[in-house]
């Protein structure tokens, strides 16, 4: 069959590029591995974070910001420094890191709702960063978050779609697996591989590899958007750079099991240009989902800033080494230090008060209220009494939860969850009184207190997000919760390098006609928007960016 535009990946980077060749009056195939239950991909399950610059969510709650801040912010935490030289590795990921700062301070709220997104009026601070004004971090609040969460974000582009198959416009190619980009005279003019049997799995869980019969297409343009390596923990551990220590030896998994980089190597099999596949973003307070959908699955914390963090062996992590503050550093100090080396797990120790206030947990299917678009729901559960469901249903059936009435149960709890008893009572202790001894009065050598009476200054933390300061110890803020934390693996921030039109390059630098990829399989613009650090709520419109400069290209 013979198409003008071809997209792996049914996820919403292809739903969004799909979209712009459909208006442009272009016949488009969209070809998945999995079923049609798959529809939105990763963006399915996702919070629905969206990072905004001078948005009115953001003035209501009192939030200045501009482009100039955020373009700051997003140059200190990126970090690129593989600029010289030929060929440079950064160098289209630095102008598309510029290009979607402009767009997130421009346009992009009004393309959102033209294309039924809507936002919730809440603004998150996520990633507040490692305490230098030019350094990694958001300066203010920019995390938006979807009416509907993740679906709300790809129900859409998911819902623009189906409309196109049904009007002829759009044909999808469900469990049919891409082997092979095919090449002639130099330029990609389609692709082969093996439809696959029919498999009835739920959404997100695995799916047969049992091949049946070949199948080819041929297309005047193909897109790669399939996604990153997350799924795939020895590719994982293959890429990981040795700046962030050894890797860990056990691992939970934050994507389906189908995000294994397959299209990357197609990509590059077929003549493409893979940079910074040694950046990646994986998240240490991840949690074993105790009702998973795919192998390993785990599930984030987005947690407040209060909780005191400790290291396998309860010494407490150093700023800014924090919950909330520094993704990457956190990591980098628990996979580097020599004597945690051998441990793959870390702590939260936080109070009732705190788990209530401040627990939210990643995920479409864990954020119920939002995720349903009812707004007095969302009030009853964010400032109502209590935590959310979810966050409930976890302290009282997740295997990493410890709950009790006195510091030293609670000890008892979390070495009875690890081989071997690693923690002193006599030493959590300690260092629970001296963070406490520092919330007596509003001034504070404690940077995490500090931080705590910053972020209760911002309204919309102070209301639905920050818990009042107390301390940890005090009854009448219990019981006492301990949360074992994993490593979660998540995103790829490199991948196959492309100009701003979303073509892909080849290793000269020259472009491979007729090739084009989007999303995380292009790390986000260039192979490598984020550099080494994500400011959160970038993903999606990562995604959305780079899927619509990609179908606008290709149309």
């Amino acid at each position: 069959m013979n198409y003008d535009a071809v997209i792996v990946g049914a996820g919403l980077a292809g739903l969004v590029a799909a979209n712009e060749l459909v208006q442009a009056g272009r016949r488009v195939a969209v070809v998945d591995q999995e079923n049609a239950a798959n529809l939105g991909g990763q963006a399915y399950w996702s919070f629905g974070g969206l990072f905004l610059v001078d948005s009115p969510e953001q003035r209501r709650l009192g939030v200045r910001d501009g482009f100039d801040l955020a373009w700051s912010d997003w140059q200190g935490s990126a970090g690129w420094d593989r600029l010289d030289g030929p060929l440079a590795q950064d160098e289209w990921a630095a102008r598309w890191g510029r290009a979607y700062v402009e767009f997130a301070a421009g346009e992009k709220r009004s393309w959102l709702r033209r294309h039924g997104i809507r936002l919730t009026p809440m603004v998150g601070w996520a990633e507040r960063g490692d305490g230098r004004a030019a350094g990694h971090g958001n300066s203010v609040p920019r995390f938006h978050v979807a009416w509907g969460t993740g679906t709300g974000v790809s129900g859409p582009f998911a819902a623009r779609a189906l409309e196109a198959e049904a009007q002829g416009k759009l044909t999808f190619y469900w469990r049919c697996r891409v082997d092979d980009l095919i090449v002639e005279a130099g330029r990609v003019t389609g692709l082969s591989g093996v439809r696959l049997a029919p498999d009835a799995a739920p959404r997100g869980a695995p799916s047969n590899r049992d091949a049946t019969d070949p199948f080819t297409l041929r297309a005047s343009s193909v897109l790669i958007a399939t996604g990153g390596i997350g799924g795939d923990h020895e590719k994982v551990r293959r890429l990981w750079p040795t700046r962030l220590g050894a890797p860990p030896r056990e691992m939970i998994t934050g994507v389906p099991a189908y995000v294994d980089g397959r299209g990357l190597d197609i990509a590059e099999a077929a003549g493409a240009r893979l940079v910074n596949r040694d950046r990646m973003w994986h998240y240490v307070e991840g949690i074993r989902n105790w009702d998973p959908i795919w192998p390993g699955h785990g599930i984030r914390i987005l947690p407040g800033p209060s909780s005191v963090w400790l290291d396998a062996l309860g010494r407490r992590l150093p700023f800014p080494a924090l919950p909330g503050y520094d993704t990457l550093s956190t990591l980098r100090h628990l996979r580097t230090t020599p004597d945690l080396a051998a441990h793959d797990h870390s702590w939260f120790v936080l109070t009732q008060a705190i788990i209530e206030k401040e627990f939210a947990l990643s995920g479409s299917e864990q954020n119920g209220d939002i995720t349903s678009g009812h707004w007095l729901r969302v009030l009853r559960t964010r400032l109502g009494k209590g935590a959310s469901p979810e966050v409930e249903a976890f302290k009282a059936q997740g295997a990493d939860f410890v709950v009790a009435g006195d510091l030293e149960t609670l000890v008892a709890g979390m070495n009875a969850l690890t081989p071997t008893p690693l923690l002193d009572a006599h030493m959590v202790r300690g260092v629970v009184e001296a963070r406490d001894a520092q919330i007596d009065n509003p001034f504070a050598k404690d940077l995490q207190v500090q931080g705590i009476h910053n972020a209760r200054r911002y309204l919309g933390d102070r209301l639905a997000r920050v818990a009042k300061l107390h301390r940890i110890l005090d009854p009448d803020a219990g019981p006492l919760i301990a949360v074992k934390l994993h490593v979660l693996t998540r995103k790829s921030l490199g991948g196959i390098q492309t100009d701003l039109d979303s073509r892909v390059l080849k290793p000269d630098g020259s472009v491979l006609e007729g090739l084009f990829a989007a999303g995380e399989a292009a790390g986000f613009g260039g192979g490598g928007a984020h550099g080494y650090n994500a400011l959160e709520g970038t993903f999606l419109g990562g995604c959305i960016f780079t899927g619509r400069a990609a179908g606008r290209s290709m149309a």
